[in-house]
Order: structure tokens, then sequence, then C-alpha cells
């Protein structure tokens, strides 16, 4: 518990492993400034990782695949007493259903510090037709309003999401930030094996949504062209997502050049095996942190011009930007890098320069996260 005159930061996340691939530099830092921090999430199997940050770890049971208002109810409710527990200061909301329901439980404890750290919109942000317009209008109008505190603050990653919610970049209220950050020191430059082939890693969750099938099929395209291309894919379906990829399509994609990995511990390898790195995103993500492992790798990256995405890689200079949903531009893309070595070369090291000094890096997002905690704090 916080010690005399000490505030407390509590950061709510639904799932553990979120926190714990993405976060732990900004517990370590709310820690390092002096504060008692807690993170409140779903505990599986990363209670040590994010304890051994100097956090309090508090279990909370919620689902964040459930659509069940009685379910986000319930878990609102146990978030609450959990928050006025803590004695929490500050309420520091990570991802869209973190800060639904966090949001909630903030008001209902009566705590009016709040960080809304929105980290890309999923579906919701992905779809297109007039259900997806009317979510985003229905979570911009929650958000904005019942949830929102003359004290709450803004967290993003790519300014498009900003925009959604009807708020300016350049508002005191808002800070947008390099993603989750990377630390350019544990991702670094291997050398780029030889061509031919190219080597394209795709590094993800095997979700429809990621694009997957728009890279295989780019793939397969490329190679009835007789370019010299292969695809290795690296990541499972995610057993907790509605748009998990099912194993059975994965394995019979694994074929004519397209090679099915399975989830992988060693993501710099799969990136050193390859040349090139390939996102080909339909839309609802922040920042993706797999370009951002991928950039700090100095590959060169092929991804969709979609939020989040189109915030990292600049067409033509650390990359390929394409349309989403379109395998044949995808297809021409993998043809020009693979017949270009030196431009190849040439992203690869620039993606390198973006993460270093675009403010992509773990220490540049940990300050300005600590920055706003401080701000509200004071």
């Amino acid at each position: 518990m916080a010690q005399p005159g000490q505030k407390t930061i509590a950061f709510v996340v639904t799932e553990d492993w979120f926190f714990a691939s993405h976060f732990l530099p900004l517990a370590r830092a709310a820690v390092a400034a002096g504060h008692s921090v807690a993170v409140v999430t779903r505990v599986r199997a990363h209670r040590e990782a994010i304890a051994a940050t100097g956090a309090r770890v508090v279990a909370l049971e919620a689902e964040r695949s459930s659509l069940n208002p009685m379910s986000a109810g319930y878990a609102t409710g146990q978030l609450a007493a959990i928050l006025k527990a803590l004695r929490a200061d500050l309420v520091h909301c990570i991802a869209l259903r973190g800060i639904l329901v966090g949001g909630a439980a903030a008001v209902l404890a009566g705590i009016p510090r709040r960080v809304y750290a929105l980290t890309g919109l999923g579906l919701v942000g992905a779809r297109q037709d007039r259900t997806g317009r009317l979510a985003r209008a229905g979570l911009r109008r929650l958000i904005r309003g019942p949830l929102e505190t003359a004290q709450t603050r803004y967290l993003f990653e790519n300014p498009d999401d900003a925009a959604l919610l009807g708020l300016d970049p350049s508002e005191t209220r808002v800070a947008v930030v390099g993603g989750a950050g990377i630390d350019p020191a544990a991702w670094v430059p291997a050398p780029l094996p030889p061509l031919p082939p190219l080597r394209i890693a795709l590094v993800a969750r095997m979700l429809w949504s990621k694009g997957i099938d728009t890279a295989v099929e780019a793939v397969r395209l490329a190679r009835a062209d007789g370019v010299a291309v292969e695809l290795a894919l690296h990541g499972a379906p995610d057993p907790s997502n509605r748009r998990a990829i099912p194993e059975a399509t994965l394995r019979d994609w694994s074929r004519d050049g397209v090679t099915w990995h399975g989830a992988t511990a060693d993501v710099a390898g799969a990136l050193a095996a390859a040349q090139a790195a390939c996102l080909p995103s339909r839309g609802g993500e922040g920042l993706p942190r797999a370009l951002l492992e991928a950039a700090a790798c100095g590959r060169a990256i092929l991804t969709t011009d979609v939020p989040g995405c189109r915030a990292l890689v600049r067409d033509g200079v650390e990359g390929r930007v394409v349309p989403p949903d379109d395998p044949a531009a995808l297809a021409r893309a993998m043809a020009d890098l693979a017949a270009d070595p030196a431009r190849l070369a040439a992203m690869g090291a620039a993606a390198r320069r973006r993460i270093l000094e675009g403010g992509f890096t773990e220490a540049a997002v940990a300050a300005a996260v600590a920055r706003l905690h401080a701000e509200l704090l004071a």
C-alpha cells in the first residue's frame, strides 16, 4: 500500500500478457517516480514479470471478448471496489475495454484523475460499414461524455484515433506516443540474408483482421509472376478472439512459398532470417508492436494504409504502404523489393533511424507518460 505522502496509480488492463508484453516500462517509470503502483488485470501466467517492476498485481476476472452487458457490469462493480480499496489517486486505463470498464469503475469509485490510453479500436475501427460507423459514434459519445472529467487525459498511438474521438493531438490533455515503444538496445539489426529469394516475416496473432490471407495471396500472385519470394508466418490464433484464423486454414496455407511456424519465442531470430517484414492489417490498430520490432531490427516493412501502420511507415522511405485488402498491390510491392537489394537495405536502415529519432523508443514513451502522470498528480 501507499506510504504517507505517496500517490497511487492503478493501471487497468484486461490481460496480464498484454501488460507484460507492452507496458512494463510504464510501471517501472511510475515506481521510479516514487508512486505506489498497482496493475489490475486478469492474472494468468505473467504475475511475476509484472511484480518484478515493483508494482502490485491485483486480479480482476473479466473476459475481454465478452459483449454481455451483465458481465461488463459485474466487472465494473468489482473493479470499483478494488480501486476504492487501493485508494487510487489516478486510474490509467489501457485499451478500449480497459477504458470502458475502468472509466465506469472510476466514476463509481469517485476518482476524477484518469488516463485513457487507446491502443487501437480493433474490429470497431476496421469496419467501414454502417454498423462500424455507429459503433464508433457511440464510443465517442460515451468516452467523451459520462466517462470524461476535467482531469481526464488521453494517450493515443496514432493521430487518427485522436481525431475519431474529436480530439486535436495538439491539445494539452492529449499525447500521441510511439505505441508502447521499443528498446533499440534489445532489438538490433542483423546482417541481411542474401537475395534471392526475398524472405518476408509476418509476426502477429493469426487473425483475419491482421490481413494474413492478403499476404498469403500476394505471395502466390508474386510467385506466379516469377518473383522469388517466401513468406514465414509466425504466430498463433488467439482463442479469446472471434477473428482467429482456424489452425486447419493456417496448415492449408503452408505450401507454395508460405510456411506457418506457429508461435515463436524468438521474434528477433525470425526477423534476422528475413530481409523484410509484413503486416497487411485491415485496420483497428494502435501502433503494432510487430512493426516497431521489425523497424528496430532494420527490416524494410510492407504494410497497409491504415491508422497506426501509416504512423510509423512512410511509403518509399521505411518500406511500402499499400491499400488494405489489395493482394495485387502487395504483390507488386514484394516484386519491387525483390528486384532492388540496395533499396531494400536502405529502407531497413531508414526504419531503424525512424525508431531512434522519431519518438518510438521505450524511453521516449515512458517519459511522455511520466509527464502526464506528474501533471495530474501535482
